[in-house]
């Protein structure tokens, strides 16, 4: 007889650097109400962003384009993997009117990766830009953009459109992305970054997540290699597991160690650094423009 037992493993509990106060606040109760009365789609609600309420009360909303299902199937990312659905035409002018029945003064886009598409949705990309132009043309652009899979003519299509601030995140040190990332490469990451700075683009951004196993000289050297290709802004912030699916948190970085990345980053060079437990690509994004 069998009288082994199987102890489940222990999760650590979230510290309480982690806790997020519920938003309030009359702007956030208003953006939440035009949102529920249109269905307008926002990555702020549908990823329950713990800095809603603080960057709506700021007139800051991010919203996603080219469907909700991704091509790829990172490790760490709470998007659903498979095949998507054919192209809404009609999206560029949905998201220009969210932005305008919203009140937003900064937009941030971003999308799932299609690689799927021959143009992997750079088209798209570049119509909803203009879309949000034409309708909105008080409102500051931020892109946070795929890597395209490194095809200079589809990055161009956004450096075209010339957005205040394009984004694109490496997510994690060199000797993890293959496991955070699997589909995506860090020197091509590097090299989209470079190349929208060389082509003219003033203020190129990326973000980076802690706490799966990443050591801090890791850390470091990314953000030095980030900083050779001449990127002005950089997010750090806590990995957090969406699922039992996904990769677990290796550790929960502490609000020392995060200041720490963020006093390093700005003797490095960048011109903004947000660097906390909640920050997220978007945090403060407003801020980022000049």
């Amino acid at each position: 007889m069998n009288t082994e037992t199987t102890i489940a493993p222990v999760r650590t509990p979230k510290p309480k650097w982690l806790r997020v106060k519920l938003p309030t606040g009359k702007k956030y109760t208003e953006l939440r109400s035009l949102v529920d009365k249109y269905d307008l789609h926002t990555i702020c609600t549908s990823g329950s962003c713990p800095n809603m309420g603080e960057c709506w009360s700021e007139g800051t909303a991010t919203f996603m384009i080219l469907g909700n299902v991704c091509t790829r199937s990172c490790g760490f990312c709470g998007v659903k993997t498979g095949r998507p659905d054919t192209l809404d035409w009609e999206e560029p002018e949905k998201v220009a009117r969210s932005i305008k029945l919203m009140g937003i003064k900064h937009a941030v886009v971003t999308s799932v990766d299609r690689d799927d598409l021959k143009d992997m949705g750079s088209i798209m990309w570049a119509e909803t830009v203009k879309a949000i132009r034409r309708m909105n043309p008080e409102t500051t652009l931020e892109t946070l953009i795929p890597d395209f899979q490194g095809n200079e003519r589809n990055i161009d299509r956004i450096v075209e459109v010339s957005p205040e601030v394009v984004s694109h995140n490496m997510e994690t040190v060199k000797r993890l992305t293959r496991e955070v990332r699997i589909q995506a490469q860090y020197e091509r990451s590097l090299s989209v970054l470079k190349y929208l700075k060389q082509q003219g683009i003033r203020r190129t951004k990326s973000g980076i997540m802690l706490g799966l196993g990443e050591t801090e000289e890791e850390v470091l050297q990314t953000m030095r290699d980030l900083r050779d290709a001449d990127v002005d802004v950089v997010t750090i912030g806590q990995y957090l597991q969406p699922s039992k699916k996904h990769l677990e948190v290796k550790q929960f970085i502490t609000p020392d160690q995060f200041k720490k990345y963020e006093v390093l980053g700005l003797e490095m060079g960048f011109r903004h650094v947000e660097s906390s437990a909640l920050v997220r690509s978007s945090y403060k994004a407003q801020k980022h423009i000049n």
